[in-house]
């Protein structure tokens, strides 16, 4: 409900409820209390669809006592709205926090990693538009948390107990989360990694960190799961190793002062933010030679045949059960 009672806390103009009733958008004989947002942008069940899914399935993770139900997502009539915002179950560490932005409804009647659309690799990405029509009727794609044309994300760090040039950063990552990798940059920092001051939408080039990740997330569309869990490990083997160093290197910059503080905090953002986009070069190139015309390369760099799911075999042969099949 709209928060009249509270001006310490919200700002509103005097007639935001007066104009609502004389445009006709609220009606206070209704008996249903204000909402600004039911009032001003009613939502569509296509918008809701498109925006509250990600919401709940963040707050379903965060917080799975709380039991979100999925019907205001869906645009069911009468279902309830999700909150502005939570407590989770418990404290969320940065890595769980990084786990949240990374998603595609897996485990959840919405997964889009399942399911024909996905294809026989469980490709959770879908080409846009995402709403098409056939027949007469309406349809969409699921947008998921993870979206594979994010240009960039982050997780912010605030910690008000330390210094000012340590305490605040930002975990950065480029291209779709799922498959990006977060590094620490500091609020002090005076300059950023060279990778990611460069770039241009035109012209592909590896000395971008964008285009690095951009062009092993798209690789990998070609056989998902596999490819992608090439790209995971890499990313959890240097997250995992950031997040181990990160007290260290605090101890080392909070030992220090003014200056020389900033010029440590500068140069470890930049040798991390080097470092990602080094072996993401290197993932992209590793991609290429052990995912190659149809066939898997293991570990001894042999060739090796990987056919398609037995589940996606079965779905084709229902969808054509003659085309395939061999006479004996």
């Amino acid at each position: 409900e709209f928060p009249f009672d509270d001006p310490d806390n919200y700002l509103y103009s005097e007639n935001v409820l007066s104009l609502a009733v004389e445009k006709g958008y609220y009606d206070p004989a209704s008996g249903l209390p204000f909402r600004f947002n039911d009032a001003y942008d009613p939502p569509s069940p296509a918008h809701l669809k498109y925006t509250e899914t990600r919401v709940w399935s963040i707050f379903r993770r965060a917080a799975p006592s709380q039991n979100f139900s999925p019907d205001y997502h869906r645009g069911i009539p009468g279902a309830r709205p999700y909150p502005l915002y939570i407590k989770p179950d418990r404290k969320l560490s940065t890595e769980a926090v990084f786990s949240l932005v990374r998603d595609h409804y897996e485990g959840t009647d919405f997964d889009m990693t399942t399911g024909p659309a996905a294809g026989p690799a469980g490709n959770p990405n879908r080409p846009r538009p995402l709403e098409w029509e056939t027949d007469g009727k309406t349809y969409s794609w699921e947008r998921p948390v993870s979206t594979y044309n994010t240009a960039f994300s982050f997780v912010a760090q605030l910690r008000s107990y330390l210094h000012d040039e340590v305490g605040g950063l930002l975990w950065y990552g480029v291209d779709d989360t799922y498959t990006s990798c977060y590094f620490p940059i500091y609020c002090s920092v005076t300059s950023i990694p060279k990778a990611y001051a460069v770039g241009d939408m035109s012209h592909y080039s590896a000395e971008s960190a964008w285009w690095a990740f951009n062009f092993a997330a798209n690789y990998a569309n070609g056989r998902y799961q596999d490819m992608v869990a090439d790209i995971r490990k890499v990313q959890k083997e240097l997250e995992t190793g950031f997040l181990k160093n990160q007290p260290v290197a605090e101890q080392q910059a909070l030992a220090m002062k003014g200056e020389e503080r900033i010029a440590f905090l500068t140069h470890y953002t930049d040798s991390l933010g080097n470092l990602v986009h080094q072996r993401w070069v290197e993932l992209g190139n590793s991609l290429v030679t052990k995912y190659n015309d149809g066939y898997v390369k293991d570990s001894a760099m042999r060739v090796q045949p990987k056919a398609y799911p037995e589940e996606w075999l079965k779905y084709i042969i229902r969808q054509e059960p003659e085309k395939y099949l061999i006479n004996k």
